[in-house]
């Protein structure tokens, strides 16, 4: 047996409020939408991880999300300019990420992150 995905599920009576942040600005894209969920994502291959945290690391609350880019400070710039709340960051963290945390149009805290490169 093996794992071939996992989603993240996120309740909301507004479905049409995730474009903005997910298609729009992160530029996932619109894979399904039934009316009652729609699904963003990408057609190439992912690493298939879960996590369970008491914290976020570094003394913040654990996020409810975590989404790994490419470019961070791209991804920064798009959210600030397209108006979403930043709670934390951008900053460098001793285990090899920079980082910052935004608020979703559904309050949900995400983590965006890139690796930093050596």
């Amino acid at each position: 047996m093996k794992v071939k995905r996992i989603v993240a599920n996120i309740h909301s009576h507004d479905i049409e409020l995730a474009k903005s942040f997910y298609q729009d600005v992160l530029g996932l894209e619109l894979m399904m939408n039934h009316g009652w969920i729609a699904t963003y994502g990408s057609k190439d291959e992912m690493n298939i991880q879960i996590s369970f945290a008491s914290e976020g690391g570094a003394g913040t609350v654990t996020p409810d999300l975590s989404i790994e880019v490419d470019d961070i400070d791209e991804v920064y710039k798009r959210m600030t300019d397209a108006g979403f709340k930043i709670e934390y960051g951008p900053v460098n963290e001793p285990w090899g990420v920079r980082r910052f945390y935004v608020r979703d149009p559904y309050n949900k805290l995400v983590n965006i992150l890139a690796h930093n490169k050596n």
